[in-house]
């Protein structure tokens, strides 16, 4: 056992190194998340995988691994929709949150799962704790129309981990892909992807498309699954990993949303929300349309499902 002959490929530099294929990726991330290897192991995985990038094979092995040991929930009667949220606010308020509830209140059944990999952003669990969504301590069942969020270490505790690694070398890694494409849970997921910098787009997209999977993509807020409220994004839908263009990208940027608060801390971002579900401010344009996307997806998805049962 041992994961240094891995290393010897990944680790030649961004121009020498050789990807792995998808067995090897299982194999080596299914190490890292059982804890079998040493830390300087996982850091010079790490680093190495920093500076070489995941190939699409490379993500369905490490999905693979993680999938074999994940806690997941069980299937829900609508399909559920998955909110990884990882980023949290720095310069405008963490819409995760209203997204998530705009979801349940379409009657979908909503999961938000995250951990902090920074300690100066504001995260969509402290919100959602302030609007009465603490954080769940056991895997339960998820009722349609309901909103729950799950710790990172409660799907895995391994992948958590790995996470915190980023704390010690200040780089993310494999994990922090792996976290928002994972399927938690026994059913039919649709997953919320988002991505910061167009070449994630593209490698996200391969690795939907390779897995089969249901999923919405867009760039996000800040990195988090919510859309930017200030622009009309380019979002791709894939259903069992077809892909299906949900909306072209629009140019230009607005300086001013209507009822956005300028503040992103706690109390101000829970209120902001109560309001817009209240009807008190409006939804945000781009919010309101991300949510008729992901809704026409979890009908695609269920579309699909059925005809696979009959």
């Amino acid at each position: 056992m041992g994961i240094s002959q891995y290393i010897k490929e990944i680790g030649r530099g961004a121009r020498g190194a050789k990807p792995l294929n998808r067995e090897q990726a299982l194999d080596l991330f299914g190490q890292v998340l059982d804890g079998s290897v040493t830390d300087l192991e996982i850091g010079a995985f790490c680093l190495a995988m920093r500076i070489k990038g995941e190939t699409p094979e490379e993500m369905a092995g490490f999905l693979d691994a993680t999938h074999a040991r994940l806690t997941r929930f069980p299937a829900t009667v609508r399909p559920l929709i998955v909110v990884p949220s990882y980023n949290g606010a720095r310069r405008l308020p963490v819409l995760t949150p209203l997204l998530a509830f705009l979801l349940a209140r379409e009657g979908l059944p909503v999961l938000v799962h995250g951990t902090a990999t920074e300690s100066t952003r504001v995260l969509a669990s402290n919100v959602l704790a302030a609007l009465g969504v603490p954080a769940l301590a056991a895997v339960r069942p998820i009722q349609d129309g309901e909103v729950v969020f799950a710790p990172t270490e409660l799907l895995s505790p391994g992948l958590k981990r790995l996470l915190d690694v980023r704390r010690v070398v200040g780089l993310r890694n494999p994990g922090h892909s792996v976290v928002k494409l994972m399927l938690p849970s026994a059913g039919t997921c649709v997953v919320i992807g988002s991505y910061t910098h167009p070449a994630y787009a593209e490698s996200m997209a391969a690795t939907f498309e390779l897995m089969g999977m249901t999923a919405l993509l867009s760039r996000g807020l800040e990195g988090e699954s919510a859309a930017d409220p200030r622009r009309i994004a380019q979002v791709d839908g894939f259903v069992n990993g077809r892909r299906v263009e949900l909306q072209a990208q629009q140019p230009g940027t607005q300086t001013e949303v209507p009822g956005l608060p300028r503040q992103i801390d706690i109390a101000t971002t829970a209120d902001y929300t109560r309001r817009v579900l209240a009807g008190e401010t409006p939804v945000p344009d781009a919010i309101a349309q991300q949510v008729a996307q992901i809704l026409q997806l979890a009908q695609l998805a269920q579309e699909a499902q059925q005809v696979e049962t009959e």
